[in-house]
């Protein structure tokens, strides 16, 4: 019995240990989206399954995740297009995330997990007129994100605001 037990530990290990070591060979990355970008003033709707948030969920009722994914928007004050260059200095101090694309309106960042190397793609939409910047995060692989997306937004909210006097 004992011998069975350390057999099945070893497996669990090795196994743990190829994971590890995919995850930093890249092998967990995924390929980017061909979804991302502004489309009719709106972000690609949630992912299917419970891995990824949106401010702009509520523009998709139907949607089977609309309820997990609904995240309030980054409120700012003053000036949007300060508010795009101070978010977008935000994600460029973010550990384990990369600033791809900086245009006035629209940013868009690839953060990763620490460990695995799992890639989220992040994405702000300016909506000047409503004086917020519209928000989508999602993970490329897996069914579940655990909560990494929500938290990870949240964190940059509460960055981006200490520093806009929101």
């Amino acid at each position: 019995m004992v011998s069975v037990l350390k057999l099945v530990a070893i497996l669990i290990f090795g196994l743990l240990v190829m994971l590890w070591a995919a995850g930093q060979l890249g092998l967990l990355r995924g390929g980017a989206p061909t979804t991302l970008g502004v489309r009719d003033g709106r972000l690609a709707p949630p992912s299917n399954t419970p891995n990824s948030v949106s401010s702009q969920a509520g523009f998709y009722p139907e949607h089977p995740q609309r309820a997990y994914a609904d995240i309030a928007p980054l409120a700012y004050s003053g000036d949007a297009q300060a508010a795009m260059r101070r978010l977008g200095t935000v994600l460029e101090t973010t550990s384990d995330c990369v600033l791809v694309t900086r245009e006035p309106g629209y940013l868009y960042a690839q953060c990763s997990t620490p460990r695995l190397k799992f890639t989220d793609d992040l994405e702000f939409a300016l909506d000047a007129a409503g004086g917020v910047i519209h928000l989508r995060s999602a993970s490329r692989l897996g069914r579940k994100d655990f909560g990494v997306n929500r938290a990870r937004m949240e964190a940059l909210r509460v960055r981006f605001s200490q520093d806009n006097g929101v």
